[in-house]
């Protein structure tokens, strides 16, 4: 477990920006404490300096997960942010959508959402830009990127693609036995 270089960190907090903006801060200098960021086989964990301290005196073949592991860096050193840091991104989000009880289970098994299933969405939404899918009680399912943005929605076929998915709770079971 390393601290992320300069070039792992400009990766995550572009990743991080494009869904909570500049509310990262918010993240590192929390009221309960100080929290960082840490590399450990290729996947970025989110943990308190507290236990940092006390995961160094685990040796790092025996370590499986320091923290909440945010996402993994891929073999092309791209950063793919993962549906674990969805409790952590929520709470902060600058964007959102929020999808019909009818288009939930469509969602959660990995599909898009449709423009037919758009319940609501946040005003000035651009195009491509990192937005947390809710659900209409306001429980957040995933995340994912707006394939259009908040003026051309209005207008749009309701069979049209409205948010890309990228990664939702429905993973948890999906991907249970190499979830980390």
């Amino acid at each position: 477990m390393r601290p992320l270089t300069e070039a792992e960190t400009r990766a995550v907090f572009e990743k991080l920006g494009k869904y909570i903006g500049e509310n990262i801060q918010l993240l590192v200098d929390r009221p309960d404490g100080t929290y960082c960021f840490r590399l450990h086989r290729d996947r970025v964990y989110y943990l308190s300096e507290k236990l940092l301290k006390l995961a160094a005196s685990i040796p790092r073949d025996s370590l499986v997960a320091p923290g909440t592991c945010f996402g993994k860096f891929t073999k092309s050193q791209k950063f793919r942010l993962s549906v674990t840091a969805l409790d952590f991104l929520a709470p902060y989000a600058k964007f959102k959508v929020w999808v019909k009880p009818g288009s939930e289970q469509s969602f959660l098994y990995g599909n898009h959402v449709l423009k037919s299933g758009l319940g609501r969405i946040t005003e000035n939404t651009a195009q491509y830009q990192g937005v947390v899918v809710y659900s209409m009680a306001d429980v957040p399912l995933g995340f994912g990127v707006a394939a259009k943005s908040t003026q051309e929605c209005r207008k749009v076929d309701p069979l049209a693609i409205v948010v890309f998915h990228q990664a939702d709770v429905g993973e948890y079971v999906r991907n249970e036995d190499t979830l980390t």
